[in-house]
């Protein structure tokens, strides 16, 4: 077991997204996973039933004891519901853990379309946790929401990787999943370049939980001490091949296959 992952994230009640899958990705990959929870949610493979949020001045504390006891490698942040807990989870990033990685995946709806943050967060988010990141990995949705515009193609990506760019992460991943085409084509954006990454595109309704399944990959492998391209590229190996394996639970946007690298015996 190498790297620990703190990851400050909302728990999926039916396990394909949010803490458990990131759980189950840090685990997968080698890594040791603590969590901050900083929302409960209802949650099927169809769409999100309720939502009961953390108080912020517990996820903090989640967060401290976490760093001051058995400390992180890295950092993920992945729900983030209400601007009062953006502003603790800041807090504390910036007081305990200013020079440890940070992947921050925006999560801002659930695969069946259900918003998972209030309306003023994103702002938040945009001035006050990008600049922190060593690398934000939006969804096309996402990343244009971000920068106030709609995303349409491979060129809009890359302008908008260039956008994100503006508000201070060391870089950007942008996951070209929404758009159509035999492949699915990534774009990691720095100040020096982009970086297109292709898949080829799996036809499968099990795609619940990838976004976060992406992000804690990369940070597993920035704790791991991997470089962000070599991290990228692993945590879209693994995730490939867990949409690839998946099992085919539920009736809507179902799970991955999370535990593809574990070996029975």
């Amino acid at each position: 077991m190498k790297g620990r992952v703190l990851i400050v994230a909302g728990s999926d009640s039916g396990g394909g997204a949010g803490i458990q899958a990131d759980i189950k990705t840090v685990t997968a990959l080698g890594g040791y996973a603590a969590t901050a929870i900083t929302a409960l949610t209802a949650q099927d493979t169809h769409t999100v039933h309720g939502i009961y949020e953390v108080p912020p001045a517990f996820v903090g504390q989640q967060m401290e004891v976490v760093l001051g006891d058995i400390g992180a490698d890295c950092i993920k942040t992945g729900m983030l519901h209400s601007p009062a807990i953006l502003w603790t989870i800041v807090d504390v990033l910036t007081r305990l853990a200013p020079d440890v990685p940070l992947v921050v995946d925006p999560v801002m709806a659930a695969k069946g379309g259900a918003a998972l943050v209030q309306p003023e967060t994103i702002d938040v988010i945009r001035s006050k946790l990008l600049p922190l990141a060593t690398v934000v990995t939006p969804n096309i949705p996402e990343a244009a929401l971000l920068i106030g515009r709609p995303i349409q193609g491979a060129k809009d990506a890359q302008e908008a990787g260039r956008a994100l760019l503006a508000f201070g992460p060391k870089a950007v991943l942008i996951k070209g999943g929404h758009l159509d085409g035999p492949k699915v084509v990534d774009l990691l954006v720095t100040e020096k370049r982009a970086i297109r990454l292709e898949s080829p595109r799996i036809a499968s309704t099990s795609t619940h939980g990838t976004g976060c399944t992406l992000a804690s990959g990369i940070a597993t492998g920035l704790a791991q001490g991997m470089a962000l391209e070599a991290a990228v590229r692993r945590a879209r190996e693994y995730l490939m091949e867990a949409i690839r394996t998946a099992p085919g639970f539920g009736g809507g946007h179902g799970p991955l296959n999370h535990g593809h690298t574990l070996v029975r015996k």
